[in-house]
């Protein structure tokens, strides 16, 4: 690639932002507007479509405990600078509190207008107090005394007593609360415990009823504040910055570190209030004032608040009101096998390589037996794994712990800046390290992102090592709903690659050059960046040119740039992007030849695949890493190349059935608006990739 001449960098994102380049946070909004657009599907099973308004509002907590967060701070330090998309943080913040309430308000009536009736007509019921018979009175009544009311703790603010801490996204009471024959209003708070459920079943003999838990608390009021006059009470929700600061350059100690960082995330300050709408202004003006919010970041709805309890409901045991049951399939290489023999699995691999696609093949019939093979294996000497996300029962950490008490050398790069999983993965650490597992913590600066895993084995003909990299974690409760690729490996072009970055992850080796991965930070920017460049030579020479990619999402401006000049090449190229996507497609002039579609469904897109024409001569590469400057810049990321011929073909069908036309998805305009595409113009409906996908590997 050196001998290729160079391309004009044209600044066409800089002449015109805020038409060329779609802001971030605003994507991400109307990513979370096609998740709840799935709840809103009415052709979509009924507890289905409760658990995507819950996935909706629990997106929608993360946004505001992240994003906003950050972006409220650059509001409180006085910032103005307009962003790569042409906005300062005033406007973007007010673009966002427009979006956010439309979408809220869409959910509420979602739920109150289509959900709960629908919900009452399958016989599951939400009811308030008045609409309890008496036994259901009695049994609530009993389970409030008893599990209930003893986690409660009313707290009084007086002078003698200050306004309580309100912990992040906990449910909360405000209760106005007057002493007989007094005329003076005393305020409370009696927090709702997140430790029981959302939603209280009340075991009706005719259908299936549930209590909102406040309501069932509300109910009880007077048994917390015994002799007191119970004037007023509304529920409210706030929201913390939950953004972690953690300078590693400083740190000595950088599992103590995140510790200590843990506990302050508890104390970060408000980025949102939610409250009920028929909130009183006296009791909201003490809330404002007590939690130092202000207007803009209130967020007012009907209740009930927390919406992301509807993971509850969604639980239910009714299998005809969600998706036709699921199983994976053990791959194909590993069918036949010996039951409990490591020699069998192991000889799969070197046969041949082999490409893995969860959740349609089992994660725990292959990556999770790799590694519990890996464990027991007399011949394995050495295991190394990177761990960004895992499971709470984690086999393969337990496997990693079995091998390490056998005797192996195991090496663990745990990623514990993993955003929310950080005090597990803190855990997980402390188990490892107790079970001789040396335990490192990658690069200092980088989050270390890369899914690998790599078995070192004694055998007859010499040491052979044996490469897992994929795109997903190494999680076998997400393998069951995220879609992902994964490729084994005992090639020792791949091993070698592997040994070298684990060196580097492990030691001092930042020279390491590799043959088959490309890595990140330095490696996968430079050499995607060169591949769309030759795309755009094979155009400019009149050949057929093609650039297809399956991402997470595609931010980073370089690459926006480079797609966008190649497009204006004349290179045919196809995106297919889950979630944030900054690069408008169609637009005259500058985006003709670039479709963006997304496809969001009951598998969770988290596979990454790129996909070059090359001159007929494709190249496929999947791994880790988005086009995020995060991934590219901020993240020790890999990406694989597919050499063997029958995977490039299984990949390439694989994008083909992801573009065709005849697939249900979302397709975006030239004004960067998504648009949905389920029916045909006869209403028929459009195939649903996902179901037929499961079909396909049903049958294999």
């Amino acid at each position: 690639m050196s001998s290729l001449p160079t391309l004009p960098n044209l600044p066409l994102i800089e002449a015109n932002p805020r038409e060329h380049l779609i802001d971030r946070e605003i994507s991400w909004l109307a990513f979370n507007e096609r998740v709840l657009q799935l709840a809103e599907d009415n052709s979509l099973p009924l507890l289905e479509r409760c658990r995507y308004l819950a996935i909706f509002s629990s997106n929608l907590d993360d946004f505001f405990m992240i994003r906003v967060a950050t972006l409220k701070r650059k509001l409180q330090s006085g910032i103005s600078k307009r962003n790569s998309a042409g906005l300062t943080p005033a406007e973007l913040m007010n673009q966002i509190s427009n979006l956010t309430q439309k979408l809220i308000d869409r959910q509420t009536r979602l739920f109150n207008e289509d959900l709960i009736p629908k919900l009452e007509e399958k016989g599951i019921v939400f009811v308030s107090w008045n609409d309890l018979s008496h036994d259901e009175i009695e049994y609530v009544k009993k389970l409030f005394h008893e599990r209930i009311f003893p986690v409660l703790t009313p707290l009084a603010v007086d002078p003698a007593h200050p306004f309580p801490y309100i912990s992040g996204l906990s449910l909360n009471l405000a209760v106005v609360v007057r002493k007989p024959n007094s005329s003076e209003e005393l305020f409370a708070r009696v927090k709702v415990p997140a430790s029981l459920p959302r939603f209280i079943e009340t075991k009706s003999s005719v259908s299936t009823r549930f209590i909102a838990i406040e309501k069932l608390i509300i109910a009880n009021l007077h048994e917390l504040f015994p002799g007191m006059e119970i004037e007023d009470h509304y529920t409210f929700r706030l929201t913390r910055n939950a953004d972690l600061e953690l300078e590693e350059e400083e740190s000595e100690n950088l599992l103590e570190s995140m510790e200590q960082e843990l506990l302050r995330r508890k104390f970060g300050p408000p980025v949102r209030l939610e409250v009920d709408v028929d909130i009183k202004p006296n009791l909201l003006s003490r809330l404002k004032m007590e939690l130092e919010i202000s207007d803009e970041e209130i967020t007012r709805y009907p209740e009930p608040l927390d919406l992301t309890g509807l993971n509850l409901i969604a639980d239910l045991d009714r299998a005809e009101l969600k998706f036709p049951p699921f199983r994976s399939q053990v791959p194909k290489d590993f069918r036949d096998l010996e039951e409990g023999s490591p020699d069998d699995f192991f000889s799969a691999i070197k046969r041949r390589e082999i490409l893995l696609h969860h959740p349609y093949e089992s994660f725990s019939a292959s990556v999770v037996k790799f590694l519990e093979f890996a464990a027991t294996d007399p011949q394995v000497l050495a295991i190394k794994q990177t761990l960004y996300r895992t499971s709470g029962d984690s086999p393969i950490v337990n496997a990693l712990i079995e091998a390490a008490e056998n005797g192996k050398q195991v090496l663990a790069v745990i990623e514990i800046r993993a955003r929310f999983d950080e005090l597990a993965n803190v855990r997980w650490a402390r188990k490892l390290e107790e079970a001789g597992v040396h335990v490192v913590y990658g690069l200092v600066g980088f989050k270390t992102h890369a899914k690998l895993s790599l078995v070192v084995r004694e055998e007859p003909s010499g040491i052979r090592r044996y490469s897992h990299v994929g795109t997903g974690n190494y999680n076998p409760k997400t393998a069951r709903s995220y879609e992902d690729i994964g490729l084994f490996s005992a090639d020792n072009v791949l091993g070698e690659d592997l040994n070298r970055l684990f060196n580097q992850l492990s030691g001092f080796a930042p020279q390491s050059e590799f043959r088959r991965l490309l890595v990140a930070p330095g490696g996968i920017r430079s050499k995607l960046l060169e591949k769309i460049d030759r795309e755009i030579l094979f155009a400019n020479s009149g050949q057929p040119a093609k650039i297809q990619m399956k991402l997470n999402a595609i931010l980073d401006e370089e690459f926006v740039e480079a797609l966008y000049r190649a497009s204006k090449a004349g290179v045919k190229i196809d995106l297919i992007v889950r979630g944030i996507c900054a690069i408008r497609a169609q637009v005259p002039n500058l985006s003709e030849n670039i479709t963006v579609r997304s496809i969001l469904g009951r598998f969770l897109e988290h596979s990454r695949i790129f996909n070059f024409h090359n001159g007929g001569d494709e190249e496929f590469f999947i791994g880790s890493a988005d086009l995020m400057d995060r991934n590219l810049n901020r993240r020790v990321e890999s990406l694989v190349q597919i050499n063997q011929p029958s995977h490039k073909i299984f990949l390439a069908e694989l994008l083909k059935r992801y573009l065709s036309d005849d697939v249900s998805c979302w397709k975006m305009n030239s004004d960067g608006k998504w648009q949905r595409v389920s029916k045909l113009p006869s209403a028929q409906p459009l195939r649903d990739l996902q179901s037929e996908t499961i079909e396909i590997y049903r049958v294999k």
